[in-house]
């Protein structure tokens, strides 16, 4: 690149840089780790509380926070180094300043998005659940396919996946699956997955090898298992153990180890059978259920407040988010973004970061444009 082509583009960050500075009061998330810091010395019985573990994990987001900022700005200031070095004849850096440039960029593009990421369980843990649509083998081979795509994007972000609930195809694929992810801010970056997946592409399972459409939705809710209080009446339960169905070993199909549990006043039920152990499998069906009552009553204020838009409530077929298409050309298409991807084999081999970033920086605009 030409020495002026490398200054625009240093211009160009330097402006993003700025109106992130601007927006990010380094000061104030300085003040308030002290604060929690003077809280946990002042406090002898601080770890035996309740909310002691979600204050340790404001604790340590702030701190990354601050860290991801030095580390932009040190970036930041080295790349402008390097431009002046360029200007001053060493022509040699030339190539490196385009890479680091690179790098500035995505550091950018990475931090606004963290910045954007404040909403109250934006930084807790996920609880995802993809269940198959209508179709048999073509649906629960999608289910799977994308069960595979989240696994992966998971393994890329360095976080944990914990299966929670699973119900395989008859033949193939995935009718259910429930599963924990574990990590920093997971439910804020998958909760804009929720929504109704389609998949066109020609059939494995079909003889004549037609092309088939199937369907799976992804619910995202975050976990709130120690976070807040949700009473939940033992008398309103109703518990049931049944042996669990598929995978998981002779131990798994020889004991009513799987628990189902019915909340008899909203009649939400839950099921969970990945564990040997009834026991462990009735506390995960616990922690569902109160994710899911939690949402309940947030979808109620939400709804009372500002009457919500029909793609923020119940999740139907009718909600379609996002398409990939295998034939007759590749394409993944984010339907409310508008983000189109031609390499579909990447996105469903996890590269997803650009529709996620992407949708939270769609919907922190319209939040935007609803505040003015």
């Amino acid at each position: 690149m030409q020495i002026e082509d490398l200054t625009s583009l240093y211009n160009i960050y330097s402006d993003k840089f700025e109106q992130l500075k601007k927006i990010f009061d380094v000061s104030r998330i300085e003040t308030k780790i002290q604060e929690i810091d003077t809280k946990i010395i002042d406090d002898p019985s601080f770890y035996n509380k309740q909310e002691s573990r979600q204050i340790l994990k404001e604790q340590m987001r702030l701190k990354k926070l601050l860290e991801e900022w030095k580390l932009l700005t040190e970036k930041y200031e080295e790349i402008g180094v390097l431009l002046e070095l360029l200007k001053e004849g060493n022509l040699d850096i030339e190539n490196e300043l385009n890479s680091e440039n690179k790098i500035l960029n995505k550091m950018l593009d990475e931090f606004e998005v963290k910045m954007i990421l404040n909403d109250n369980h934006d930084s807790n843990d996920a609880i995802v659940t993809i269940h198959s649509g209508a179709g048999g083998t073509e649906a629960n081979d999608w289910a799977e396919m994308l069960y595979r795509m989240y696994n992966r994007w998971i393994e890329k972000k360095g976080y944990k996946l914990e299966v929670l609930d699973f119900i395989e195809g008859d033949k193939v694929g995935i009718k259910s699956i429930t599963f924990n992810v574990i990590g920093p801010y997971s439910y804020g970056y998958l909760k804009g997955e929720s929504g109704i997946h389609r998949l066109v592409r020609l059939s494995p399972f079909d003889a004549n090898n037609k092309r088939h459409t199937s369907f799976a939705s992804v619910f995202v809710l975050p976990d709130v298992d120690e976070e807040i209080e949700i009473e939940i009446n033992e008398s309103e339960l109703k518990i049931e153990t049944f042996r669990a169905s598929g995978a998981g070993g002779q131990h798994v199909n020889k004991t009513d180890s799987a628990v189902r549990i019915t909340h008899l006043p909203t009649g939400i039920v839950v099921t969970c059978q990945n564990e040997r152990s009834q026991h462990q499998n009735k506390a995960n069906a616990l922690k569902i259920l109160k994710a899911k009552l939690y949402e309940r009553e947030m979808e109620k204020k939400r709804e009372e407040k500002e009457k919500l838009e029909s793609s923020k409530g119940e999740i139907g077929w009718g909600n379609q988010i996002r398409s990939y298409v295998l034939h007759p050309y590749r394409m993944v298409k984010d339907l409310r973004t508008k983000i189109e991807i031609g390499n579909a084999d990447a996105v469903l081999d996890g590269e997803i970061d650009e529709f996620i970033d992407a949708y939270l920086l769609f919907n922190a605009g319209k939040k935007s444009v609803k505040g003015n």
